[in-house]
């Protein structure tokens, strides 16, 4: 079931969110990358059907030709979002998985202490700087050059499409994360997180390699971090399977 709710909160007023919502029993919250809602849907079907939670799925105000309020500038405005959607639906015990830009946005929720928020996952995030590990410059690329930075096989990858220039998804990621998808002061402030929680990387991730999500991983105390074999950018679009395991395994996610 698919929803619109509006909420009211301090940093930017009033906000519509549209939010698949499977409401079972045990609450997971996935959120998207650039790539926008398509990269998680799928994912979202298993997570339910195989576990029997509730799978919540928004898109991100701006993705998908959603409306966007003005006052929802950055990431963590985003952020304080969801937080209040979380209030509004009156859920508790919340596993965050996020998945690059989606990976910064769940770090960003669990730095913001909410009580419905018991543990984040993050996969493949984006976000952070990382001497020596800089993230792929995919700016003025096409679809499917940015896919060969993204799959163990690009093969797998749908097939690209759409028009020469940066598509609207593309264009509402850089007005939250900004055209440099980094924030030089959020490897610091991942030290503050006081959650569990879990950071999954693909092994063939050319968009942020695997030594990048090693520090991601080092900047939040008590972290974990795994590698997932034979997969880039995309695990839950690439080796859905796998990433279910990998996420089921985790202790509290």
């Amino acid at each position: 079931m698919t929803t619109s709710k509006i909420l009211q909160f301090p940093a930017a007023g009033p906000v519509e969110i549209a939010v698949q919502d499977d409401d079972r029993t045990r609450t997971f919250l996935l959120l998207h990358g650039g790539g926008g809602i398509a990269t998680m849907t799928g994912f979202a079907a298993l997570l339910a059907g195989r576990t029997h939670s509730r799978v919540l799925l928004p898109t991100h105000p701006g993705f998908g030709g959603t409306p966007k309020a003005a006052g929802l500038t950055d990431t963590v405005a985003l952020a304080e979002a969801y937080v209040a959607m979380l209030d509004h639906l009156d859920v508790s015990n919340v596993t965050v998985v996020g998945n690059s830009f989606g990976g910064w946005l769940a770090a960003e929720i669990a730095l913001l202490n909410s009580p419905r928020v018991s543990s984040a996952v993050i996969v493949d995030g984006v976000g952070i700087e990382v001497p020596g590990h800089p993230m792929a410059d995919v700016r003025g690329k096409s679809i499917a050059e940015i896919q060969q930075f993204s799959y163990h096989d690009p093969a797998k990858a749908p097939q690209a499409g759409g028009g020469p220039g940066p598509s609207p998804d593309v264009l509402a990621l850089i007005g939250y994360a900004g055209p440099a998808m980094t924030d030089p002061t959020l490897a610091e402030r991942l030290g503050k997180m006081d959650i569990p929680v879990h950071v999954l990387w693909g092994e063939s991730d050319r968009i942020a390699d695997p030594g990048y999500g090693a520090a991601y991983a080092a900047a939040i105390p008590g972290a974990t971090f795994a590698v997932l074999p034979r997969t880039g950018h995309l695990p839950q679009l690439e080796t859905p399977e796998e990433l279910l395991a990998a996420l089921l395994a985790l202790p509290g996610a």
